[in-house]
């Protein structure tokens, strides 16, 4: 059942948590954009878990990216939270693990 696309938001710690599960491919990227626009539009701090993550793409990958840059755009906190090991390789072959602000877990993002 991890196989299954999800992606939920909640509030947990004063951040908007985006958890996102499956696999994240062209076929599914702009619902896990839509999600974390929707996520950054409550002006809170935004946390995207990704340790269901089993494979994402580049589309994913400009998702997040996306969401980052709108963030900074407002002064608002972003960050990757529990990123999984497919996910991560992903980040640092684009030396993008350079750029998003990355957590073992969402108690260390809200320190």
């Amino acid at each position: 059942m991890s196989d299954v696309n999800d992606c939920s938001t909640e509030d947990n710690q004063g951040v908007r948590l985006v958890r996102v599960r499956g696999e994240v491919d062209l076929s599914w990227s702009q619902r896990l954009r839509k999600s974390v626009l929707e996520a950054l539009a409550s002006n809170k701090p935004v946390a995207v878990d990704l340790s269901a993550v089993t494979y994402i793409d580049s589309s994913g990958i400009a998702a997040l990216v996306e969401g980052f840059q709108n963030a900074r755009g407002k002064s608002q906190r972003f960050s990757l939270v529990a990123v999984s090991k497919p996910v991560h390789a992903v980040l640092e072959l684009a030396r993008l693990d350079r750029v998003f602000p990355i957590f073992a877990s969402l108690e260390d993002a809200v320190k």
